[in-house]
């Protein structure tokens, strides 16, 4: 790990703990043991982190999102694999997961709109799985907004009770998640 990152890791950590006004750069450079004014050296403020964590996160998210709807599979199977890769993307990183969920609040105010743009586009685009779904009769004609949201708030509290250390990996993690959601919104004849 180079100094950065063990900058950037620690700093995710102090946030995850503390929240954004949690975190200083005087409390960063004790933890790491470096003078304060030598962390400017690895990292311009932590605005620029927040930013940075929440972009990258929010640029994996829009991929997987593209992903599932670029395949040809049906909305049940493109609903599994947008789980999947979601539960995948929270646990690669809790630290920053929770940062980007919680702290995005945080963001300058003409990064926090096209952040917002972000979010809202990917809502948008699991909405469109569920609408298919409907569509092909797979699912209950359903609030697609709210089975959305619903969906998401299931997904994204896997930051707040997921352990690597527990007896679940992710993928049993989204395995679980997907046959709860899936059988919420199976149409049964």
């Amino acid at each position: 790990m180079t100094r950065k990152e063990e900058i950037r890791h620690k700093a995710l950590e102090i946030m995850k703990k503390h929240g954004f006004n949690g975190l200083t750069m005087r409390l960063l450079a004790k933890e790491i043991g470096i003078e304060a004014p030598s962390i400017y050296n690895h990292i311009a403020s932590k605005d620029e982190l927040l930013e940075s964590v929440c972009f990258d996160l929010a640029a994996k998210f829009e991929s997987a999102v593209f992903e599932v709807n670029d395949i040809y599979f049906n909305a049940s199977e493109k609903l599994e694999m947008l789980v999947k890769l979601h539960v995948q993307i929270l646990c690669e990183d809790l630290n920053a997961s929770s940062v980007f969920m919680h702290d995005w609040r945080y963001l300058k105010a003409e990064r926090s709109s096209e952040f917002i743009q972000k979010r809202n586009n990917y809502e948008n685009q699991i909405r469109e799985i569920i609408q298919l779904g409907v569509k092909e009769g797979q699912f209950n004609d359903v609030d697609t907004r709210f089975a959305t949201l619903t969906l998401l708030s299931a997904l994204n509290s896997v930051v707040e009770w997921y352990k690597p250390s527990g007896t679940l990996t992710p993928e049993q993690v989204a395995l679980q998640l997907n046959q709860f959601v899936q059988t919420g919104l199976r149409k049964y004849e």
